[in-house]
C-alpha cells in the first residue's frame, strides 16, 4: 500500500521520497563517525562542531543540488547576506546534525533536518534520527508520517500516518517536552503555571516531532534557537495538524529578517487559555 495515498501529485511524492533518501544517506555518514573516535572543535558561538556535522553537510548539499536549483541554507555553510536572502521565495534550509551535544554524549537523540521553505512557511520537512533509525517526513498536501527501521529500505511504504493529540482537560496532566541540554528560569515558571505536568526530556528536533505524533502535548521553547534547528520538524508538525506559534501567538515564519534566530515559540495542537496567557 502506498503510504501517501493515491490522489496526490506524483511530483510531490517523488520530491519527498528523494529528500528522505538524502537524509538517510546523510545519516549513514553521521553513523560512520559515531561508531569511532572523532575530532571536534568549537565554533565562534561556542557550540560544538564534529566531523559528522561536516560529512552530513556535504552529503545533503550535494543531494539537494542534484534534484533542485533552489538555494541551500545550512548551519555549516556560509550565511548569505540579507540582501541576497530577502529575495528568496523558495529555498532549502538544513541542519546537517541537530543535537551535536547529544551526538557527543552518544545518547542517540540527534537528527538530520531538511526543509523546503516557501514564502516563509516550511512546506516539506524530513527529520531523520539515524541512531534510532526513525524517520519523520511530511509535505503539506500529503500529510505527516513516521517510519522506523529505515536504513535497509529502498522505499518508504508502510509508514505510519501521524497527527497531534487532543489537548488535556483542565484536570489532566500535561505532557511537556523539554530540552536535555538547554533550560531556563522562564521554562520552569511556565511548567509551574500549568499545574499537573509530566516532563518529557528529549534532544534535537525530536522535541517537535513528539508533539506531531501525539506523544506530547506541548513543547515551549523559551531559549535561543536558529531557523535551521526548527524548519524541518515544523513542517512535520503543521502537516500533522499542529501549530508552531511565536511569542505573540502568531505562526512562526522564516527568512523574515537579517538574522536567522527564532523568537521564543510553542509547539501545540491548538491555542489553549490554560497556557496562552502565560506565553
Amino acid at each position: 500500500m502506498d503510504c501517501f495515498g493515491s490522489t496526490v501529485m506524483t511530483d510531490e511524492k517523488q520530491l519527498l521520497e528523494h529528500v528522505c533518501k538524502i537524509a538517510v544517506e546523510a545519516g549513514s555518514a553521521v553513523m560512520e563517525v559515531y561508531g569511532r573516535d572523532f575530532s571536534q572543535q568549537e565554533k565562534d558561538d561556542k557550540s560544538p562542531l564534529t566531523e559528522a556535522d561536516l560529512a552530513s553537510h556535504k552529503c545533503i548539499v550535494a543531494g539537494l543540488q542534484s534534484i533542485s536549483n533552489l538555494p541551500v541554507l545550512s548551519e555549516e555553510g556560509s550565511l548569505p547576506s540579507w540582501e541576497v536572502r530577502s529575495a528568496w521565495d523558495e529555498y532549502w534550509i538544513i541542519d546537517p546534525l541537530d543535537g551535536t551535544k547529544e551526538f557527543i554524549k552518544r545518547n542517540g537523540e540527534f537528527t538530520i533536518n531538511i526543509a523546503l521553505v516557501r514564502q516563509g512557511k516550511p512546506t516539506l520537512g524530513v527529520v531523520y534520527a539515524p541512531a534510532l533509525d526513525t524517520l519523520y517526513f511530511a509535505e503539506q498536501s500529503l500529510g505527516a508520517f513516521k517510519l522506523d527501521r529505515v536504513i535497509d529500505r529502498s522505499d518508504f511504504v508502510d509508514a505510519e500516518t501521524i497527527s497531534v493529540g487532543k489537548s488535556p482537560r483542565t484536570e489532566s496532566v500535561w505532557r511537556v517536552v523539554g530540552s536535555r541540554s538547554h533550560g531556563s528560569e522562564r521554562m520552569d515558571a511556565f511548567v509551574e503555571a500549568l499545574g499537573a505536568v509530566e516532563m518529557v526530556p528529549m534532544g534535537s528536533s525530536l522535541k517537535l516531532c513528539l508533539v506531531a505524533d501525539g506523544q506530547a502535548d506541548l513543547y515551549p521553547r523559551l531559549a535561543p534557537t536558529s531557523e535551521w534547528d526548527t524548519a524541518a520538524a515544523h513542517a512535520v508538525v503543521l502537516a500533522a495538524g499542529g501549530l508552531v506559534l511565536n511569542d505573540s501567538l502568531q505562526p512562526l515564519a522564516y527568512n523574515q529578517k537579517e538574522d536567522i534566530l527564532n523568537p521564543h515559540f510553542i509547539v501545540c495542537a491548538n491555542i489553549e487559555s490554560t497556557w496562552a496567557s502565560f506565553f
